[in-house]
């Protein structure tokens, strides 16, 4: 059901579809060893930038912009801006990571782990950037080791990304391959895999404030707010809105709101080849948009789970779209359903 209702909307759109395609603006692509960087302009203008410092427990790709220029990712920790919630220090752009992962948690890891518990958390530490190209598409591509705090590794992780995008979008599609070094058991659990964290326009308002806890039993407050900038809301593919579309499977999800005078949309597309697909999608009103496919049991109450266990050699590929549009309206459900057609043949 969930493939034929996007699958019968390919003919409509496939025209719009390829005349985005034609549209699109030439990509530029700086690399910078030195300061750990690779930024990434397309029409000439600021689009993102692959971050991979080592004082920081991740790669990621931080701020991520609209083609006006308008940040849709948060400020905090980075460089805050007024009025940015400050929970959840770890949640920095777009990343890649879960929370469990023979018993460490890659996740949650960030400065405000103490010393003394740092053991029981995760390091994805970049080797090398392998590829930085511009033309009609950039190309970052990275080989990163997902380690212990001794350094030991459990993962070798490759990862590439493809940037493109027109007068009044920007895509990324990122391709990122785990191979076990050592068996590395995927736990099932809450926090993973595909993370995003929105920009403060983009949560959904709320004056309530929030407790959430990690698999640790870790307690953070979200606080509401009544400073009325909010205006974000999420849709998936089979239609749930809202609070609603958390722990829901779905082959996208998007969240849209009100940026200065523009409708944005983000919009985050599953592929077909990815373990557990259609994914669940771990999407929060306070601002995290996540897509984890290993979190069922949570997302079920407990009906099913999905673990997942690479033997050494052994590797599991994921797949995903993020579309950034800003305009008069937001991304419609059409053309999502039609990129994410032409995505999933990729």
């Amino acid at each position: 059901m969930m493939k034929a209702r996007f699958l019968g909307c390919l003919a409509i759109t496939s025209v719009l579809s390829l005349s985005v395609k034609a549209q699109n603006e030439p990509v530029t692509v700086k690399r910078n060893d030195q300061q750990k960087k690779v930024e990434v302009l397309i029409g000439g203008k600021p689009f993102t930038t692959f971050m991979y410092p080592d004082t920081l427990e991740k790669p990621f790709l931080y701020p991520i912009t609209t083609a006006t220029g308008t940040e849709i990712t948060r400020g905090f920790p980075l460089n805050p801006k007024p009025g940015d919630p400050t929970d959840h220090p770890h949640h920095i752009g777009l990343w890649f990571n879960f929370e469990n992962v023979n018993g460490l948690d890659f996740w949650n890891n960030s400065y405000a782990i103490p010393a003394a518990r740092k053991n029981q958390y995760g390091w994805i530490k970049t080797q090398k950037v392998t590829e930085a190209k511009g033309g009609t598409k950039g190309v970052v591509a990275y080989d990163a080791n997902w380690t212990n705090q001794v350094g030991d590794v459990i993962l070798n992780e490759t990862t590439r990304f493809e940037f493109s995008g027109n007068n009044n979008q920007r895509i990324i599609d990122r391709v990122t391959t785990l191979k076990a070094v050592q068996k590395a058991v995927f736990t099932d659990v809450k926090d993973g895999m595909l993370g995003l964290r929105l920009a403060h326009e983009l949560q959904m308002p709320t004056t309530k404030d929030e407790k959430f806890t990690d698999n640790k039993g870790i307690v953070t407050v979200v606080k509401g707010g009544t400073d009325k900038v909010p205006t974000g809301n999420y849709l998936t593919s089979e239609g749930k809105t809202g609070d609603a579309a958390w722990s829901t499977r779905g082959v996208w999800c998007k969240v849209y709101g009100k940026m200065g005078a523009d409708s944005v949309s983000v919009a985050i597309i599953d592929h077909p080849g990815n373990p557990n697909y259609p994914t669940f999608w771990h999407a929060r009103g306070y601002g995290l948009f996540a897509a984890n496919p290993l979190g069922e049991k949570v997302f079920t109450n407990g009906k099913s789970e999905k673990n997942l266990t690479l033997k050494p050699g052994e590797s599991a590929t994921f797949k995903y779209r993020i579309v950034i549009e800003n305009g008069k309206q937001t991304l419609s459900t059409a053309l999502l359903n039609s990129m994410a057609g032409s995505f999933g043949k990729k």
